[in-house]
């Protein structure tokens, strides 16, 4: 029988459209081959592979997420981090290296933010002692996927957002000129302000934002 990734290849080869792919490459910047699958096709097409009796061994997992990662096409990285998914529940401590290759390596937003609010919220959850010593290392790498990791790994947590942490990682990126950075800001801001829109108000009017961020930050509180 065809192996689980010789499986999904064929899937999702068998439905590439070029002609949508190219699209797909201009959209973003040529940085990445697709196969021209757009969401409506390909979540059909991967659902088999993601349901749990279809799983493989977790032992397996790295080099599976690392098979996909290395291939040109985005849909394979898109469905790598989708697959991570399905093991919060059996992440270890060891897992956030895997969590930082994923990071770095073809890095742009369409994963980052996904690794960034789904996978890293999730393992900061299980271990939150492990937040302090990757907050230091991450926010001093100066990459700015890192730290947009940071910035975004809580997007999620809504009551549970940690107010202290999250002005901690803010406050050093203010002032960078750094769209994706900015951007970030502005994103976790507002999202937060659906929880507490009064923290979000005071810590824009106390902080010297960006205007993209501050812009993005005020969208939802009237």
């Amino acid at each position: 029988m065809p192996s689980y990734l010789e499986s999904l290849e064929n899937a999702f080869y068998s439905h590439s459209n070029q002609e949508i792919a190219q699209g797909q490459k201009a959209y973003m910047k040529n940085q990445f081959e697709f196969l021209g699958l757009k969401s409506p096709i390909r979540r059909p097409l991967q659902r088999e592979f993601l349901i749990k009796m279809a799983l493989p061994p977790k032992s397996e997992l790295e080099k599976i997420i690392k098979t996909l990662w290395e291939k040109p096409e985005r849909e394979f990285q898109y469905f790598a981090q989708e697959l991570m998914d399905k093991y919060q529940k059996e992440m270890t401590r060891e897992d956030i290296y895997l969590l930082e290759y994923m990071v770095l390596t073809k890095s742009w937003w369409d994963t980052v933010d996904f690794i960034a609010s789904h996978l890293l919220g999730a393992y900061f959850k299980k271990f939150p002692d492990e937040r302090g010593p990757m907050v230091e290392k991450w926010l001093a790498s100066g990459n700015i996927w890192l730290q947009r990791c940071f910035l975004l790994f809580q997007f999620n947590y809504k009551e549970s957002l940690n107010t202290d942490l999250l002005e901690s990682i803010i406050q050093p990126l203010l002032g960078s000129k750094e769209f994706f950075i900015n951007k970030a800001i502005g994103w976790i801001l507002p999202q937060y302000s659906k929880t507490s829109p009064q923290w979000v108000r005071e810590f824009v009017k106390n902080h010297p934002l960006e205007n993209l961020s501050e812009r993005e930050a005020m969208r939802l509180i009237k």
